[in-house]
């Protein structure tokens, strides 16, 4: 079916184009989501008026993308975060996280999905690169640093103990995925079981 875009639509084109559909996607996403209309002589007459207002639109944003770049661009946000010896971090600092920074500190909205670093989750201490895609042409980079927690005395033996723990499990999981075991794990209560049997 053809159909007359009424907004712009990311994956397919711009306000007042026309578009050669499926009816299933023009009528159960794009009419209903008010993005397109039917594309009849009466609508294409309306067409200009949609293109002009796309256009002021897609202006207002470049403008607002292009100072959020600059504003992004050599900025940087730090994280503390629990590590080992090799500056491996116990957890993650994730892109959920980073966003929420970025917001919380720069006071810009921006969405987790919009943003990227190497392995999707930074694992490492150190300072890191993270990418910021607001739209196609304007990206920035912001700089992401992970600085270590200082932990001592009764704290610093759980988390030791945690990842001791969470090592053993793994370990009993590849050595039953090779066929090396009989059990997995399910819980550190079973584990416990089985040793204190052997």
């Amino acid at each position: 079916m053809k159909v007359l875009l009424k907004k712009d639509v990311d994956t397919l084109g711009y306000a007042g184009e026309i578009f050669d559909v499926s009816a299933g996607f023009g009528r159960n996403f794009l009419m209903p989501q008010g993005l397109a209309v039917p594309a009849t002589p009466g609508t294409l007459k309306q067409a200009k008026a949609w293109m002009e207002q796309a256009a002021a639109r897609r202006e207002q944003l470049r403008n607002e993308y292009a100072a959020l770049v600059e504003r992004l661009n050599g900025s940087s946000i730090s994280f503390t975060a629990l590590a080992g010896e090799s500056g491996r971090l116990y957890g993650s600092v994730t892109t959920e996280q980073i966003a929420e920074k970025i917001n919380e500190e720069l006071g810009i909205e921006v969405a987790r999905k919009k943003i990227s670093v190497p392995g999707k989750a930074l694992r490492t201490l150190g300072a890191h690169n993270a990418l910021v895609r607001l739209d196609g042409e304007f990206q920035a980079n912001v700089r992401v640093n992970v600085l270590p927690e200082e932990v001592e005395g009764e704290e610093l033996a759980e988390v030791v103990e945690e990842v001791v723990e969470s090592d053993d499990e793994e370990s009993a999981e590849e050595e039953s995925a090779f066929g090396n075991g009989d059990v997995i794990f399910g819980d550190d209560d079973e584990a416990e079981e089985v040793a204190s049997e052997e």
